[in-house]
């Protein structure tokens, strides 16, 4: 497997908290995720084994991938994570200490737990082990933060619900040994800390194993019996309804010099079920404003395509979550925007062509972005496009096809293609 070899940034910030210090955690749903992540920039990613985790819509990880996985984020000089913040019912829990004695041979360095048993099994079972709390443990004060750090608690991931000024008072009033995580960017849950039965209720699947089903996404409509006798409360938006507990994501990429002044010490990026592309820009976006950060000390003057790299993937409607305030979570919508769409991924370039594999379909003359890890996007025009037999083209209509065409520029393996950029339709 190619090895990228990874920079880091240097830094003379003058800031109470070193920023140069600050990790970027990305999400790996598999290795094509996990490469992804590392070859954007990520300074750790979390992960999830086949037991034990909070997603299992993506592939995750056995332990020989489990393994190969660590390898290769270690040759980069990048952390792994495991996730075991799923809530194990009794008839569940006897197969934890195989698990994460087995999980923690092969080399990870941290796992995310949401369970108190767990934590004490952890410690039993594999105690070199560094333990993050998981922002379901529903984190929001600082005497909670203390007492899982007198556990053997190393990390807390706060709870999406504080604000910035009350993660500050809890950095304040808890030791620096004990680091803070929170999210910065992706899907928010309406349900507190993510502990929800609304799935499970509805369809059967246990949100609480990873098996969420989003009925918070769904289209709801008021329906009365007529024995209510309070005030009517008007929940609809428009003849089709309302998706009332339908939350926009979050979005802090014009905000890392706040979550920085509040001492958090690792930007979390959501998103383990996500496509690689969606890994890649906005682990690429999040890279950039922080190593612009690094070197400005403010987040004044940084480019624009840094703002707009995170409209370039599909996206409910952004906010800033609950760190300013109580956020506007109800809006029309339970889809998707975009303003674009991958359409290959680089392969290698050689003697002036480029060589990918389709993702969606382009066309001989189109323009296309690349992005390339830590760059900004570059244009290029296909004036000529070839299948994999060499025969010219005119478009590239198959999934997963080889193609080519003459590139002045070259390109790193993994950079991905994309139609230019649209804004999004309001």
């Amino acid at each position: 497997m190619e090895i990228i070899k990874k920079q880091h940034p240097i830094t003379n910030s003058v800031l109470k908290q070193d920023v140069s210090k600050i990790e970027l955690l990305s999400p790996a749903g598999d290795m094509e995720r996990l490469v992804a992540a590392v070859q954007y920039g990520a300074d750790a990613v979390y992960l999830g084994g086949t037991q034990f985790g909070m997603r299992t819509a993506p592939p995750n990880f056995n332990f020989d991938s489990l393994s190969e996985a660590v390898q290769f984020a270690h040759n980069n000089a990048v952390r792994v994570y495991l996730t075991c913040n799923a809530l194990p019912h009794n008839n569940e829990i006897a197969d934890f200490p195989a698990f994460i004695t087995q999980a923690a041979d092969c080399g990870i360095d941290a796992v995310i737990a949401a369970d108190f048993g767990v934590i004490s099994l952890i410690k039993k079972y594999a105690p070199g082990l560094e333990i993050h709390a998981s922002t379901q443990m529903g984190i929001v004060n600082s005497a909670t933060a203390l007492a899982l750090f007198d556990m053997g608690v190393r990390r807390i991931i706060v709870a999406r619900e504080l604000s910035l000024s009350e993660i500050a008072q809890i950095r304040a009033q808890t030791p620096k040994e004990l680091e803070i995580e929170a999210f910065v960017h992706g899907a928010m849950c309406v349900s507190f800390s993510g502990r929800c039965l609304l799935s499970q209720y509805f369809t059967g699947r246990d949100a609480n194993k990873g098996e969420c089903a989003q009925p918070c996404r769904w289209e709801y409509r008021q329906v009365t019996d007529g024995s209510w006798s309070g005030p009517v409360v008007d929940i609809t938006e428009d003849g089709g309804g309302t998706y009332i507990m339908n939350a926009r994501d979050l979005c802090m990429i014009e905000h890392i010099d706040k979550l920085a002044s509040a001492g958090i010490n690792s930007f979390k990026i959501e998103g383990r079920a996500k496509s690689a592309y969606y890994v890649s820009v906005i682990t690429n976006a999040y890279r950039a404003a922080l190593d612009y950060f690094y070197r400005e000390n403010t987040l004044d003057g940084m480019p624009e395509w840094i703002f707009k790299e995170v409209l370039q993937v599909s996206h409910r409607e952004y906010s800033t979550g609950f760190y300013f305030g109580a956020p506007t979570q109800n809006y029309k919508s339970g889809g998707y925007i975009k303003g674009c769409d991958v359409v290959g991924i680089v392969d290698c370039c050689r003697d002036g062509i480029l060589y990918g594999t389709q993702r969606n379909k382009f066309l001989s003359g189109d323009e296309l972005e690349i992005l390339a890890p830590n760059s900004s996007p570059i244009t290029v025009k296909i004036d000529r496009l070839f299948n994999e037999k060499g025969d010219e083209i005119q478009s590239a209509p198959h999934a997963m096809m080889k193609f080519s065409f003459p590139c002045e520029s070259e390109f790193p393996k993994g950079a991905a293609m994309r139609n230019l950029y649209r804004p999004p339709k309001a």
